[in-house]
C-alpha cells in the first residue's frame, strides 16, 4: 500500500510503498527514545523523496553508521538511514499523513544493547 508524509512545515515530503502487514520497531537507544521516533522500515527501493532534499541537514553520532536527516527549518527527522537496515529508510511512523489506514504491531527493539538487540531483527 502507498503511504505519504514528511516534516511539521512540509518542506520535506516523501512517499513510499509499505506492505499492510509491517511491523514497527520502538527503540529505546539514546536520539530514539528522547524523540519518540517510531520506525517503519522501507526499503531504498519503494521510498520516494518528493521534495526537500536541499533542506535536509545530517546528524552523526556514535559508530556514525546511521545518518539522521532533519528537516533545517522545523527540525523535524522524518526518515533516516539506519545502521541496522543499510539497504532500506527508517521512516517515522508518526511522520505519515492522516488517513494512511495501516494499523500495526509495534515491536521493542533495546536500541541501548544495539548489537545483542541487532542479532534479533529478521534479515533484509
Amino acid at each position: 500500500m502507498k503511504v505519504a508524509g514528511g516534516c511539521h512545515c512540509g518542506a520535506v515530503r516523501f512517499a513510499a510503498k509499505v506492505a499492510p502487514d509491517a511491523a514497527l520497531l520502538d527503540c529505546n537507544c539514546s536520539i530514539c527514545d528522547k524523540t519518540g521516533f517510531l520506525h517503519l522500515i522501507v526499503p531504498h527501493g519503494d521510498f520516494t523523496l518528493l521534495s526537500g532534499a536541499e533542506v535536509l541537514t545530517s546528524y552523526r553520532f556514535g559508530t556514525g553508521a546511521a545518518e539522521h536527516l532533519f528537516c533545517r527549518h522545523c527540525g523535524i527527522k522524518s526518515f533516516y538511514q539506519p545502521r541496522s537496515h543499510p539497504d532500506a529508510w527508517s521512516v517515522n511512523f508518526r511522520c505519515l499523513d492522516p488517513g494512511h489506514g495501516l494499523d500495526l504491531a509495534v515491536q521493542q527493539f533495546d536500541g541501548r544493547n544495539w548489537e545483542k538487540a541487532r542479532a534479533g531483527l529478521p534479515s533484509d
